[in-house]
């Protein structure tokens, strides 16, 4: 891996990029993979990507594509199992780091392959060409960070079933806060702290009855897979607040079904 050519050409969009050893970061944060995050020190927002030296002989990082003015660039990660790849950029204040699934070669093509199926069929019907469906703002569908809405204006809800001031995130990551929330359908699960990504109800009870303790851990009953509805605004700190005057059916970016987020240590 040639890391001066990997920092000049983060440098070439405005970032800054490092490699650093699972030793030289606190204890917390090792991983035993290598691990690409956001970080900050005196000077600001950086890349890192946490490698040991063992791993590092096994890899083959570079490139692919780096758009300077668009402040994006696609990196390669060439590993003894599979070629993962990542998107690194700035979306409106913050730099970001998002797992790309598929063959990707171009900045353009990652950001396609990050917008799940229903926000493609979206930007097909509504006729929009390459350029105007990579936009966050369009006729199709509006995003924010990891999250699309697609316009559902004939949706009707039950006035009974909204929640207010309800929030939208994925895993442990800083939540996107909608004004009005309406979910159908679905499996409940119990979530908390210690368990994100929810668990059953069987899971939950099995849980308690055999850790006292888990009681206490500030559950709250949520809906896995349903079909999840916003209306109003959509705030977060990373992001400008966008208002969805009607009702739109929400839709997560395809990072999560890539077998490389686990190296993925930047949640927004």
């Amino acid at each position: 891996m040639n890391t001066n050519t990997i920092v000049n050409q983060f440098a070439r969009m405005g970032a800054r990029f490092r490699i650093v050893r699972p030793e030289d970061v606190p204890r917390r944060r090792r991983r035993t993979d290598y691990a690409l995050d956001i970080v900050a020190d005196k000077d600001g927002q950086l890349f890192e990507m946490q490698l040991s030296v063992e791993r590092q002989a096994q890899l083959d990082t570079l490139v692919l594509q780096c758009e300077p003015r668009d402040r994006h660039l696609l990196l390669l990660v060439k590993t003894p199992e599979a070629k993962d790849r990542f998107l690194c950029g700035h979306d409106e204040r913050e730099w970001f780091v998002a797992a790309v699934p598929g063959g990707t070669s171009s900045v353009a093509q990652a950001k396609s392959a990050l917008q799940p199926v229903p926000v493609r069929q979206a930007a097909d019907s509504a006729g929009l060409d390459m350029r105007q469906r990579l936009r966050r703002h369009n006729r199709a569908f509006i995003r924010q960070g990891e999250w699309f809405f697609v316009p559902a204006p004939s949706m009707t809800t039950d006035p009974k079933l909204i929640l207010r001031n309800e929030p939208l995130r994925r895993g442990s990551g800083k939540p996107h806060m909608v004004a009005e929330l309406f979910r159908s359908g679905g499996e409940t699960v119990y979530v908390c702290a210690n368990r994100p990504q929810g668990i059953s109800e069987k899971e939950y009870r099995k849980l308690i009855a055999e850790k006292r303790a888990a009681r206490h851990w500030g559950w709250r009953m949520m809906k896995r897979n349903a079909a999840v509805y916003v209306r109003g605004t959509v705030r977060h700190s990373d992001h400008a607040t966008i208002t969805l005057r009607d009702w739109h059916t929400v839709w997560m970016n395809t990072e999560s079904a890539t077998r490389q987020m686990a190296n993925v240590a930047f949640l927004d």
